[in-house]
């Protein structure tokens, strides 16, 4: 990323700098053809030396800034390997060496006139037609031109490069180490597999490993895309780059450095390099044939005509200032639409694969769902409980939760008009299980199944049987209890986005078949499948495992090209 981002700042002042020399160029040379005000001075045939001369010094910058074109040109000329800058160099260098050549001719005419060595009318009249052929604003427009490209082009990769910088800022910097028995902080780069790391809420996890004390929620969104947090307990595996959010433990340090979750991601992300679009590839194939058809075609111009000028022109006209520009501003643009919808090109040359494209795979999180838990569903276990009340003791208790679930919890009884919920008379958080408060005298848990059996509030079969109905469609449930007897539950989801259908029928209209790759679980992954009518899915997915499911379609038997949508 700081690669390119060096390489934006170089072409910036390179584009700069020439657009500064070439409108004064282009106004001097052009002015008179296009009808713009210019003084006297610059139409007087005495003059015209000086002013062809001023337009000489106004291009010696924009050749000088652009010279690699000439350096890279010429050399791969000489190796007989010609390239795009060979016509560019070309093209620009046969304007400027006739631009010259007519310097002097006016030079020459001007002092015959002077000196009476000719008619002096006729010696004028050949210093206004060389005036009119210098072309010194064609090689500096060329090469403006060319450098605009190229800087349109980096500007394409440079937008998305920043993703990997986003990518690096995840990875924590520091790690608190337990060495003899005391936390200590430590550099990152110094842990090694087997050290015992502690992190606390808030923190983000430096490494990958395994819980061995303690227990949290952790959000592993920016690795797996999973919305909902996950529950992790000592035997659990942590990756680095994940939030914890709730509660502190201790995890033995499995995956350091560059085997991390988090850097494994960032080379994969570094590996899909910015590539050149199609079209300018088969240009640059086709390079060598080009040059021997320019050259052969102003020389055979040349020998037939007689004029040079003509010669000139071919070159001119051979330098590839079109395909250069037209093809990184076509790129511009169709990135610029697609990131006003929020999606990043890389790769130019994607635009041009994805015409081609005949399935689909989407994540889930954030794409086809919103991306953060909602409540979808109360429902009471207990006669005398309406859903109402399970639901207000619910959002009563979880508003001390640092909890995302208890969080959504008391977001969704706002929106659904509760207005803000009244504190517990007390309140403990039990990591890894839920939660116990005091609410107007009655105790109440809320939490996991496991919390309630503990405290001798199992459900009854028929309760059980509709709880389960809700785990089968992906949803993430908080159970309460009320003095030791359950009250009720409160199911979660991601849910799905409105215009999700709409658009993989639209999609699936289009002759393109979806396929949903997720890292959530099963239950989660088939429920969204059967709601968005995906035949095709793939559940528990981390980045690499979609990578390489992508890849074995390409390398086993899918003729069919493929687009990740996430």
């Amino acid at each position: 990323a700081s690669l390119v981002g060096s390489e934006m700042c170089i072409r910036d002042s390179r584009f700069l700098t020439s657009l500064v020399f070439l409108a004064p160029l282009f106004y001097i040379a052009m002015g008179h053809m296009m009808g713009w005000p210019l003084p006297a001075f610059f139409h007087q045939p005495s003059n015209a030396l000086v002013v062809a001369f001023l337009q000489f010094l106004l291009t010696l910058p924009i050749l000088y800034i652009n010279r690699k074109y000439y350096t890279v040109g010429f050399k791969t000329l000489w190796h007989r390997a010609p390239n795009m800058d060979s016509l560019i160099a070309l093209g620009s260098s046969a304007a400027v060496l006739y631009g010259v050549a007519a310097l002097f001719l006016i030079a020459w005419h001007l002092g015959r006139a002077a000196y009476g060595a000719g008619d002096a009318a006729a010696e004028l009249a050949q210093v206004e037609h060389w005036a009119m052929d210098l072309y010194f604003e064609s090689a500096g427009m060329i090469l403006t031109l060319i450098t605009l490209g190229k800087w349109l082009e980096t500007r394409s990769k440079g937008k998305t490069s920043q993703a990997i910088t986003r990518l690096m800022d995840l990875a924590p910097k520091t790690a608190m180490v337990l060495r003899d028995g005391a936390e200590v902080e430590v550099p990152v780069e110094d842990v090694v597999v087997g050290d015992l790391i502690v992190v606390r809420p808030g923190g983000r996890i430096p490494v990958d490993g395994v819980v061995t004390e303690g227990a949290s929620s952790v959000d592993e969104s920016a690795l797996t895309g999973e919305s909902l947090p996950v529950e992790k307990l000592p035997g659990a595996k942590v990756a680095a780059a994940s939030i914890n959010k709730s509660g502190s433990f201790t995890f033995r340090a499995a995956r350091v450095g560059e085997d991390s979750s988090i850097q494994r991601m960032i080379r994969l992300v570094q590996s899909a390099d910015a590539g050149k679009a199609k079209i300018v590839g088969l240009a640059d194939r086709w390079a060598t044939w080009i040059v021997v058809a320019a050259l052969a075609s102003a020389a055979l111009t040349w020998l037939l005509s007689g004029q040079v000028i003509r010669a000139v022109t071919i070159l001119v006209v051979f330098c590839p200032c079109a395909l250069v520009l037209a093809t990184p501003t076509a790129i511009m643009a169709a990135i610029g639409n697609a990131t006003r919808h929020s999606f990043l090109v890389r790769e130019g040359d994607a635009l041009e694969r994805l015409a081609q494209v005949g399935k689909a795979a989407f994540d889930k999180t954030g794409t086809l769902t919103r991306g953060v838990p909602e409540v979808t569903a109360v429902r009471s276990l207990s006669p005398g409980v309406t859903e109402e009340q399970v639901y207000a003791w619910l959002a009563r208790a979880e508003l001390g939760s640092e909890h995302p679930l208890g969080k959504a919890v008391v977001r969704g009884w706002q929106a659904a008009g509760g207005g803000t919920p009244a504190p517990a008379e007390d309140f403990e958080a039990l990591p890894g299980r839920g939660l116990r408060a005091v609410l107007d005298g009655h105790t109440v848990l809320a939490g996991s199944e496991a919390l309630l059996e503990e405290a001798g509030a199992a459900l009854p079969p028929a309760a059980r049987a509709e709880a389960e109905g809700f785990l089968a469609r992906g949803c993430t449930l908080i159970y309460l209890a009320v003095d030791g007897a359950p009250a009720g539950f409160c199911a979660l989801a991601d849910t799905v986005r409105g215009e999700a259908a709409a658009m993989l029928r639209a999609l699936s209209a289009e002759g393109v078949s979806p396929v949903l790759l997720t890292g959530d679980n099963e239950n989660a992954a088939a429920h969204i499948a059967r709601t968005l009518s995906i035949r095709e899915y793939r559940a528990g997915c981390l980045p690499e495992d979609k990578l390489n499911w992508i890849l074995s379609l390409i390398h086993i038997s899918e003729p069919t090209r493929l687009a990740l949508i996430s």
